[in-house]
């Protein structure tokens, strides 16, 4: 038997407030829900707060409309929306709280070891020394996995099944993608010199 994470006592459906009401009153309910959570909320667990038929997307939309001229917004990432500052409080943050971005102490080299992870997923440790022309470390695999940034895929269908490595839903929120089909094409990457190739 399914269990109903909605709450038994939650009126999804407000009939007895006037439309503009009800509507205000789920915009409200989509906002408390990402406030309070960490990661990107999906849209199944939106639709839990509203009314049979609301759309949540014209909700996000008021939503988004409500929050200009805020220091945050609601953003589309990693298939879900969540709540997060505008990058022009970015330097304010950091000053005040003392926040460090957690790919600020990522080399160059880390950051294309976690390229080339993107866009070649699932992918061995050799998979990475064939595209580098050399052995990638642990200490580097193990650095990109603390960060939550990667992940373990599949084993390989090779000799001695190695672990593949694959990105995760933290690495779409960190670099501020819906989906992996966001990822800039690579030779937009190869144009910049940021292709890690050799």
């Amino acid at each position: 038997m399914a269990k109903d994470r909605s709450e038994p006592d939650l009126d999804r459906e407000l009939a007895d407030l006037p439309p503009e009401l009800r509507w205000r009153e789920w915009m409200r309910r989509i906002e408390a829900v990402l406030f309070a959570s960490a990661s990107p909320v999906p849209r199944e667990d939106l639709v839990r707060v509203v009314g049979q038929g609301a759309s949540v997307d014209l909700l996000v939309e008021d939503l988004a409309a409500d929050l200009e001229g805020r220091a945050f917004e609601v953003a589309q990432v990693a298939g879900g929306w969540m709540f997060r500052t505008r990058a022009a409080y970015a330097p304010a943050i950091r000053a005040a709280a003392d926040v460090g971005d957690q790919l600020l102490d990522l080399s160059e080299f880390d950051v294309a070891v976690l390229a080339a992870i993107a866009y070649h997923q699932p992918i061995t440790r050799d998979g990475l020394k064939d595209i580098f022309g050399k052995e990638i470390s642990r200490d580097l695999i193990g650095r990109l996995h603390a960060r939550d940034l990667i992940g373990t895929g599949p084993r390989s269908p090779r000799r001695g099944a190695p672990y593949t490595f694959v990105t995760t839903e933290q690495f779409l929120v960190a670099f501020d993608l819906e989906t992996l089909a966001d990822l800039p094409e690579r030779e937009q990457l190869e144009d910049a010199g940021l292709d890690g190739g050799s």
